[in-house]
C-alpha cells in the first residue's frame, strides 16, 4: 500500500537547510556536515537530504504539489507521482 514518487534528480535536496528552506550557494562534495548560514542548523549532508526529499514526496502525496528545483536542467518538475506503481512492503 504505498506510492511511488519520483524526485527529479536535480532537485537540491543536500544543500537546501531542512530547517529553514534556505539553499546554500555551493556545496562540494567532500563536505559531510554544514551549518545553515541563515538559520545556524547543524546538518549531516545524507540525513538533510533524506529530509527534503520526503518533505518533497509528502507535498506531492497530500496536496499534489509540484516540487521543482531552483534551476532545473531537464525542465520537468521536481516531484512526480507515478500512478499505478506501488512499492511492495518489505516483509
Amino acid at each position: 500500500g504505498r506510492n511511488y514518487i519520483e524526485i527529479d534528480r536535480w532537485f537540491a535536496s543536500y544543500k537546501r537547510c531542512s530547517n529553514c528552506g534556505n539553499i546554500a550557494e555551493k556545496m562540494p562534495l567532500n563536505v559531510r556536515e554544514w551549518d545553515c548560514p541563515s538559520c545556524g542548523t547543524h546538518h549531516d549532508r545524507d540525513i538533510n537530504a533524506s529530509k527534503n526529499i520526503l518533505a518533497a514526496g509528502l507535498a506531492v502525496s497530500v496536496c499534489r504539489a509540484t516540487i521543482r528545483p531552483e534551476q532545473s536542467k531537464t525542465g520537468a518538475a521536481g516531484a512526480k507521482p507515478r500512478k499505478g506503481k506501488k512499492q511492495k512492503p518489505k516483509s
